[in-house]
């Protein structure tokens, strides 16, 4: 089995034209994690968004919101958390 793959790899760096390098991994890691910071700052935003609907709901006009796009963005939590 490590043969196949050794000399899969091996065929597929010598496919490349002189000078050129085989193609890079389309996903980093690095990439990876920031895509899950950024979906778990999005979560916590509704979140936070729907502590302060229930608790001070005169607050959601000073952050420049309606409390149809409050609804909408508390609706996209998982239902677990809604």
């Amino acid at each position: 089995m490590t043969n196949c793959l050794a000399l899969a790899s091996r065929q597929a760096v010598l496919r490349c034209a002189p000078g050129e390098q085989a193609s890079p991994r389309r996903y980093s890691l690095a990439a990876l994690r920031s895509t899950i910071a950024a979906s778990r700052a999005r979560a916590r935003f509704r979140w936070d968004l729907k502590r302060i609907s229930e608790a001070n709901p005169h607050l959601i006009d000073d952050i420049g919101l309606t409390m149809r796009q409050v609804e909408e963005e508390i609706a996209k939590l998982p239902f677990w958390q809604r």
